[in-house]
């Protein structure tokens, strides 16, 4: 049997979090903050965050060595997307995800975990 080789390893991790408190989704820096940390956890390796006030959204997009991590958010709906890509076999896309979740602590959420990798 031949042994499957990753040419490009890749998880997405990526979802809807559903009623979240409306002062933390409008609060750019804690929402930068968040995702600096969640870069931490993940075991990415932090490249640059830039951050746009949406009034009376954010979005908040860093770039990581391994790809990216978004949040995108809507407070006025109590509304947030979290995106974590990682090309990374080191690191922990998903608990990055996870972590957002936690501080961003919504009444519900939904997520998926994608494998984009190339196998030879």
């Amino acid at each position: 049997m031949r042994e499957v080789r990753y040419l490009v390893y890749g998880k997405h991790v990526y979802g809807s979090l559903y009623g979240c408190k409306y002062d933390l989704l409008a609060d750019q820096e804690f929402l930068k903050k968040v995702v600096v940390d969640a870069a931490r956890v993940g075991n990415m390796t932090l490249l640059e965050v830039k951050t746009w006030l949406i009034s009376p959204g954010v979005s908040v997009v860093a770039i990581i060595l391994e790809s990216h991590i978004a949040i995108h958010t809507w407070p006025e709906y109590e509304f947030a997307t979290v995106d974590v890509y990682s090309c990374g076999k080191h690191s922990k896309p998903e608990e990055a995800f996870k972590y957002i979740v936690q501080l961003l602590n919504p009444k519900r959420f939904e997520y998926t975990v994608t494998d984009r990798s190339y196998l030879e």
